[in-house]
């Protein structure tokens, strides 16, 4: 969103160390704001309850104002990403938003939103919907600024610095992937629009509203507010939902805002909405926002897909009639909100949704492979960051660690090796060769190189005795990722999915891996500190559970191969990677 948050918004100061009424200081990230409003009858819609245009508002500035602490300068609104509304807001109820940095690119950076409702005559809370955004910083003479690096200090804000990264990488390829699925064959022979006669014509839920930017509108940089630029395309989009389904409709979701020019004071806004499709149970109705001055042509400022359902007096979620495309440009949205709701069911069940709600292995295709490696990569980092592991065992500087959480058994197996920490991300990162000093892995094929970051194999382990004899096998992700900044470690992802060519096969037992893989932080130029996780699975916890009851030192010796396997090849082909494996970037 092209605009700059007034400063003359009050919000509560941040220092770094706040102190408790017993005097104790406790760390706060420098670049947290919070914001807490009542919410009045001038802020709710015809229920009673908190117009979502409003939220964004408020969303939105103090997003901005979190920000502008780190920077130091006006910032201005590049996207909002999809938010999730969990919950309604009523009025005389309390809304609480905070908002911090997560990190900083180099003339951009993510900040984390989160909203809560707190009900004073309950003393209950809930969380109403979260979302991320990107802020660019520009100087007041135009032109963007670089930023200075965001140094995390806490174990959470290290997880969110990381998972940073792989967010923006997901920003980055979504237009790639829309392409891929809408020129993917059989995606389009699954959908089609035809026998619709008795479906709603688009046409018919067509709005368009145009607005007058006045001075109130905008911030103190004269640029039109971001937040009521949303406010006013969350209002023409719902019109458009109501004209579908004769009733009022529930915001759902919102996908991206992605803000393409500024807008000023005396421009003239023009909001257009129209119902994209229909599905089942929701809609998606696409909006746009364009500027004009006088006889100028129209500038896009902004554009979003929002998604609403209707529910019944319980609360459930009501048949919504189809939608018969208008001809050409119609039909193209048409097909495009079939790619992005499959996109959007596929984030929320991989990313979305609880491990324990979700079978482990989810099946893997084109059109979702970049959420599943987000997946991977921030399940493991997340693993990684626990700071409850307890030491098992140890020998000879090999340390056995495990974590019990939510009837979850966790372990990892730790030590330092003398060897580049890149050489031996190079070296693990290839499971073809763990054969050569694993003893878990019989057999390891490679299936298919998807990029330079993800490769899937089959792997083959040994037969076990609570297997009935049977050998096992496994289809595993592995993901990759360098260092994104010095102090960064090298992060080798594994996680089970399914896949059609690859189904499970007579005289072998199908495994699965819910979160495996290395961690390998650089200690020193030739030492590099190599930690192992595992969250096990039944399947995989045989193979460990010896180790964990203290009668066998297996896990040791496995390790010991392992070393030998990386000094071994500690300078072999340095310069020339292995055909299975592209170079590191």
């Amino acid at each position: 969103m092209w605009r700059e948050a007034s400063l003359t918004e009050s919000i509560s100061e941040t220092p770094k160390m706040s102190r408790h009424q017993n005097g104790e200081e406790e760390y706060r990230n420098p670049t947290e704001v919070k914001k807490s409003q009542i919410v009045m009858p001038c802020h709710a819609n015809h229920r009673q309850e908190l117009s979502v245009g409003e939220l964004l508002k408020w969303m939105d500035s103090t997003a901005c104002l979190s920000a502008e602490r780190h920077a130091g300068c006006p910032c201005v609104t590049a996207s909002v990403d999809d938010i999730h509304f969990e919950h309604t807001i009523g009025v005389g109820q309390v809304v609480n938003i905070k908002a911090k940095v997560n990190r900083a690119f180099n003339t951009s950076m993510e900040v984390g939103i989160v909203v809560s409702c707190e009900d004073l005559f309950s003393d209950s809370h809930w969380r109403v919907c979260q979302a991320v955004a990107t802020f660019v910083s520009q100087r007041t003479t135009g032109g963007k600024v670089q930023l200075r690096p965001l140094v995390p200090c806490t174990q959470a804000e290290q997880v969110e610095h990381s998972l940073a990264a792989e967010r923006r990488r997901m920003r980055l390829v979504h237009a790639d992937i829309m392409k891929d699925l809408l020129t993917n064959r059989a995606f389009q022979q699954g959908q089609n629009c035809n026998g619709a006669e008795k479906a709603v014509p688009a046409e018919r839920t067509r709005v368009e509203s145009v607005e007058l930017v006045l001075p109130t509108h905008a911030n103190h940089q004269v640029n039109t507010f971001g937040g009521q630029i949303m406010a006013w395309m969350e209002n023409v989009a719902t019109i458009a939902a109501s004209r579908l389904c004769n009733a009022h409709p529930t915001l759902q979701s919102i996908d991206m805002f992605h803000f393409r020019g500024p807008s000023h004071v005396g421009d003239r806004l023009v909001l257009k909405a129209i119902v994209n499709n229909a599905f089942k149970n929701s809609m998606e109705v696409g909006v746009c926002a364009e500027a004009y001055q006088g006889e100028e042509p129209l500038r896009h400022i902004n554009s979003a897909f929002m998604t609403f359902e209707v529910r019944d007096r319980e609360g459930k979620p009501c048949t919504l009639p189809r939608i018969r495309p208008e001809p050409l440009e119609g039909r193209r949205r048409y097909q495009e909100a079939i790619a992005r709701n499959k996109i959007r069911l596929d984030r929320k069940y991989i990313i979305s949704c609880k491990q324990t709600e979700v079978p482990l292995s989810v099946p893997w295709d084109l059109s979702n492979q970049v959420y599943l490696s987000y997946n991977n990569v921030s399940a493991l980092k997340m693993l990684a960051a626990r700071n409850n592991w307890l030491l098992n065992s140890e020998k000879n500087k090999v340390s056995l660690y495990i974590l019990e959480q939510k009837q979850v058994l966790s372990f990892k197996v730790e030590t330092e090796v003398d060897i580049p920490a890149e050489r031996a991300f190079m070296l693990l990162s290839d499971l073809s060769k763990r054969v050569e000093w694993d003893p878990n892995y019989e057999r390891c094929e490679l299936i298919l190189r998807v990029d330079d970051d993800d490769v899937l194999y089959r792997v083959v382990t040994p037969s076990i005795a609570n297997q009935g004899g049977k050998v096992q096998d496994f289809i595993l992700l592995a993901s990759r990722r360098p260092p994104c900044d010095s102090g960064d470690p090298y992060v080798i992802a594994l996680r089970s999915v399914t896949l059609p060519t690859h189904p499970p096969t007579e005289g072998y037992n199908r495994g699965e891996v819910l979160c495996a893989g290395f961690s390998i932080l650089e200690v020193s130029k030739n030492i590099s500190k190599i930690s192992y996780f595992n969250q096990t699975s039944p399947e995989v916890l045989p193979y460990i559970s010896t180790d964990i009851a203290g009668l066998s030192s297996r896990f040791y010796g496995i390790f010991c191969t392992c070393n030998i396997f990386l000094q071994e090849n500690r300078c072999d082909h340095a310069s020339t990677p292995s055909p299975n494996h592209p170079p590191p970037h």
